[in-house]
């Protein structure tokens, strides 16, 4: 009997973790119409959003299989609670309870499939990390065709139930099947550092700026397709789902790529694109031209982080440094969203706030060639 939780189910449950983590972008208008909210205050949500999936990634229990349950229930109850809240305080904190089950199930999925099968590693991470992105392609698609005929609330209960199911059949599993104490352990047998400790910040820092820039876009692309370019809401989140798309088809196409390429090179194409791109976005005044940037994109960032961690693994850093590493991704998706929506609240422009994903981009670029020379 496969041991709890069974692949099917794993893979069901990155898918989810992609949906729950790219939700709240293409909701931000409604939710800041809803509850009358400021930029800054809207800024708030991703703040408390990213800080709970960092957390929860942090906190994985020894048994990772018991944190996939776990993560699955929290998801479950913080969507559910998120969807009945009257106001920002426990809009912030349900949410926060919500992510922190994400992370734990994004968290232990990787942990579980590292160690489960060692002889497809690669290719088993490679094809959660598709699924994480059909996920979070699927978010603003399901946004954008269900909000206009159901109220947001009953959305939110839909999303929980399907987090609900994924608990319940965990718990359905584990009942056939006790999990394994050999398999729980075998991922952190060896904690040894191995990076020095410079070395280690610079690559969170890394990692950190990666995390900042995609949830920028994930959460504040929709509103700025809205106030710049968009005719109406679906319109907008339909933006969203373009740079989704494009990210998607991006991986397994940087694969083919890589078989060609050298993966610095790559990396640094990418990072290029990506900052004028970016900088095509804040010129952008038109719904074609948002559209095309919003591909742009995504094509661009696509290989980025799977390119950037390979180059970080290749060092060989501790399973502990590399899950810190990891997390450091949700700490920079967490404050920039919110820094944007302070510098638009404070400038009068989202368009102002954009410079700082701009800047983002350019310190990746700048940084990446720190990342290659300390491979030499």
């Amino acid at each position: 009997m496969a041991q709890a939780p069974s692949l099917p189910l794993l893979a069901y449950g990155f898918l989810l973790t992609g949906l729950g983590t790219a939700l709240l972008g293409p909701i931000l208008p409604l939710l800041a119409a809803r509850h009358h909210l400021s930029d800054a205050s809207v800024g708030l949500l991703p703040l408390a959003q990213f800080l709970g999936a960092t957390v929860g990634g942090m906190t994985v229990l020894r048994r990772p299989q018991y944190s996939f349950g776990a993560g699955a229930l929290a998801a479950a109850a913080g969507l559910a609670l998120f969807a009945i809240s009257p106001a920002l305080p426990i809009l912030m904190t349900v949410l926060f309870g919500g992510a922190w089950g994400i992370g734990q199930m994004i968290a232990s999925s990787n942990v579980i499939a590292g160690s489960r099968y060692t002889q497809n590693r690669a290719s088993a991470l490679t094809l959660l990390n598709a699924l994480f992105s059909a996920g979070a392609l699927l978010s603003p698609l399901l946004a954008s065709w269900l909000t206009p005929h159901m109220p947001l609330r009953s959305m939110l209960l839909g999303f929980a139930a399907l987090f609900a199911i994924a608990a319940l059949l965990f718990g359905f599993e584990r009942g056939r099947s006790p999990i394994a104490v050999a398999e729980s352990t075998s991922a952190g047998a060896s904690d040894a550092p191995s990076v020095g400790f410079p070395l280690f910040l610079f690559f969170a820092l890394l990692l950190a700026l990666y995390g900042a820039y995609e949830s920028s876009l994930n959460v504040w692309l929709t509103t700025y397709m809205l106030r710049y370019g968009g005719r109406s809401l679906s319109e907008s989140q339909a933006v969203t789902s373009a740079f989704w798309v494009a990210l998607a088809c991006a991986r397994p196409l940087s694969s083919a790529v890589l078989l060609r390429v050298k993966d610095t090179f790559l990396q640094r194409v990418a990072l290029v694109a990506l900052v004028i791109s970016t900088l095509a976005l804040l010129f952008a005044h038109t719904t074609i031209a948002i559209t095309a940037a919003a591909i742009v994109l995504g094509l661009s960032l696509g290989p980025v982080f799977p390119v950037t961690f390979a180059l970080i693994l290749g060092r060989k850093p501790s399973p502990r440094q590399a899950g810190i590493i990891l997390a450091a991704s949700g700490l920079g998706a967490a404050l920039l969203p919110w820094l944007m929506g302070v510098v638009s609240r404070q400038a009068g422009s989202l368009r102002m706030a954009f410079l700082l994903p701009l800047a983002v981009a350019v310190s990746l670029l700048l940084f990446s060639f720190r990342l290659a020379s300390s491979e030499e």
